[in-house]
């Protein structure tokens, strides 16, 4: 995790705690490059040298090797994405100390996002606890997994708290005194926006005295990474409707098309026709209002999900969007 803070003053005069934090974000790996060398006798080097893994079972040719390799940092950070790690209380006890014990460890965390300064308290998953998962031994450690949906631009700080009981030992493990200790350490990252969206609204020649619209989106892979568009909707306000002018567009008997896939600073263009129906009223709730004598049209929202090179899902949604005045 980046972007650590540093401890006070007064925190650094304080006893050395015994249970450390450790942050570790969780992600898929990645398949490992390799680069093979020629098959030419005249290097008098093997060929396999070269590769991430040799075997006579797999192509020396391909660049692409069936090693996984771990992330060597924390990566980017997207908007519409899940951002999930694992929160590691460990007990930094040495084996051989008889004189204190660790007990009662709790992990608390939460979110501070652009929207929300103030945090916003976290669910953590991990096995239930009981007496003994929360007194980890000397070397062991409590762990709890976090997830949080992105949904916004800008800096994000998660806060953890750690809370445990340190007890001084008399002889014979016995408690002499004891004292609750706590923690707190601040991480900080950026989330960025993968996809960029631009749309635009035109007008249609009226059909049987009802309005009809063109709407068009530009959407470009802002990322490090290909994406897989899994699927692109409008979801329309009544009264309209909508129909995909895209590649789930497919004409009877035809084949499904793959959906397309969007390398880094790729732009694909799709379209949408929105319809007014007849005899269905305008929604009535409060979603997507427009001020009194505003004349445009309140369209729908774009419905966007991805599925990143690593198989994660994303998804994202537009604002309301709107036909011209």
């Amino acid at each position: 995790m980046s972007h650590q803070r540093t401890q006070s003053a007064g925190e650094g005069l304080k006893a050395p705690h015994t249970v450390s934090l450790k942050v570790l974000r969780l992600s898929r790996p990645s398949l490992a490059y390799q680069y093979p060398l020629p098959h030419s006798t005249d290097l008098g080097i093997s060929p396999k040298a070269s590769l991430s893994y040799p075997s006579d079972n797999t192509d020396d040719q391909f660049i692409i090797s069936p090693v996984l390799n771990l992330p060597e940092a924390f990566g980017s950070a997207y908007v519409g994405e899940n951002f999930s790690c694992t929160l590691c209380a460990n007990n930094e006890l040495e084996e051989t100390d008889h004189t204190r014990s660790i007990s009662g460890v709790r992990i608390a965390a939460d979110m501070q996002t652009p929207s929300t300064p103030a945090g916003v308290a976290l669910d953590l998953a991990g096995p239930e606890e009981d007496e003994e998962q929360a007194s980890p031994r000397p070397g062991e450690s409590l762990q709890k997994i976090l997830r949080f949906e992105l949904k916004e631009e800008g800096t994000h700080i998660l806060a953890v708290t750690v809370t445990y009981t340190e007890t001084q030992l008399a002889g014979e493990g016995k408690a002499a005194s004891g004292r609750v200790r706590t923690f707190r350490k601040l991480y900080q990252f950026v989330a960025q926006q993968l996809l960029s969206v631009r749309t635009k609204a035109g007008d249609l020649q009226l059909r049987a005295g009802l309005s009809r619209y063109a709407l068009e989106a530009q959407l470009e892979n802002m990322g490090e990474s290909a994406v897989s568009l899994e699927a692109v909707n409008v979801n329309p306000k009544p009264p309209f409707k909508s129909k995909s002018l895209n590649w789930d567009l497919h004409a009877p008997g035809a084949e499904s098309i793959h959906s397309p896939i969007l390398n880094p600073r790729d732009v694909i263009q799709v379209a949408f026709l929105l319809e007014e129906q007849d005899g269905v009223d305008e929604s009535g709730d409060n979603a997507g209002r427009l001020p009194p004598g505003d004349t445009r049209k309140i369209l729908g929202q774009l419905s966007i999900q991805w599925r990143s090179a690593l198989g994660d899902r994303g998804s994202l949604s537009t604002g309301w969007l709107t036909s011209r005045r």
